[in-house]
């Protein structure tokens, strides 16, 4: 075994889609491919949203698929805790590692004060850099982010260029709840389990630049990084219920074959040729290469699962 390191991290707030699936095999792939560790990590960040049989069923589902970890909730290992809910401590501990300030702005202020449309983050306009500007509200904190650039390469979606302070802002670490943020968590979490090659997906570009230069505030290794692209149905929109696609564990528990989802999973990014209707996860490893899988959107016929 090398010391490459991937990982798979899902949220327990929900059941896993063919989209997390496809996420998950192909994170799983990368590492074996290259004879690394694989480790599974359950991101229960938000305890109002987390719940015990989600984490359950997802382990359950992916087992089902033929993936397995070297280290995780369920296995024990030697960077563990591995639910992010338990390990408040490393978190803290970067923190104060870090130039804060405490914020007492809500979303809608924000959105307000930046004219941001609803579902999309605003650029924080500073308003709580030089005190609070409401005392009796529960506090956020702040980053006082760096200026500077972060330019990095993505194995599928090329080189990526960012002003995290100008396009990102003073982002939150931790919120007025309590909650830790996942901007420091999985940064934190992937250092601490000698994490090297992170595979997930696209949606999740836009947060690399900030965690790249949260790495480098702290002193702290970047892995490689992949961002897989989405899933969709036939009409070009995020596949979902509505195309009927099941998820996860209705698949399992309705009796589909495991191997008749892997094929489908592999041939809507091209691993396999479209004759390949069924396959073990296992045998696609030898061939894998992170490079081949396309940084566009591709489709994925439910019925090919089922």
């Amino acid at each position: 075994m090398t010391d490459v390191c991937g990982r798979y991290a899902p949220t327990p707030s929900g059941r896993l889609h063919l989209g997390n699936a496809r996420t998950a095999l192909l994170s799983w792939l990368w590492a074996r491919s290259l004879r690394g560790r694989y480790v599974m990590r359950v991101e229960d960040l938000d305890p109002g949203r987390s719940r015990a049989e989600h984490e359950r069923d997802q382990l359950a589902d992916l087992r089902w698929l033929g993936l397995d970890w070297d280290e995780g909730p369920d296995v024990g290992g030697a960077h563990g805790p591995y639910r992010q809910s338990e390990r408040g401590e490393h978190y803290a501990a970067a923190l104060a590692r870090l130039h804060t300030f405490e914020c007492t702005c809500t979303r809608r202020e924000l959105r307000e004060a930046t004219f941001a449309p609803h579902g999309r983050e605003p650029v924080y306009p500073g308003t709580c850099r030089e005190g609070v500007s409401h005392p009796e509200r529960p506090r956020a904190i702040r980053w006082h982010t760096p200026p500077g650039v972060m330019e990095l390469h993505d194995a599928i979606q090329g080189p990526q260029r960012e002003d995290v302070e100008r396009e990102a802002g003073q982002f939150v670490l931790r919120r007025a709840d309590g909650a830790w943020a996942y901007q420091l968590a999985v940064v934190v979490d992937d250092a601490a389990m000698g994490v090297t090659h992170v595979l997930r997906g696209a949606d999740l570009l836009h947060s690399t630049a900030r965690q790249v230069l949260l790495q480098r505030t702290l002193g702290l290794p970047t892995p490689a990084h992949a961002h897989v692209p989405l899933v969709v149905g036939p009409d070009g929109e995020k596949l979902g219920k509505r195309h009927g696609a099941p998820d996860l564990t209705a698949l399992r528990e309705g009796g589909a074959d495991p191997q008749r989802v892997v094929a489908a999973l592999a041939r809507s990014v091209g691993l396999v040729g479209a004759s390949v209707v069924r396959v073990r996860a296992r045998a696609l490893v030898a061939d894998f290469d992170v490079t081949r899988i396309p940084g566009h959107d591709t489709a994925l016929e439910s019925t090919d699962v089922q």
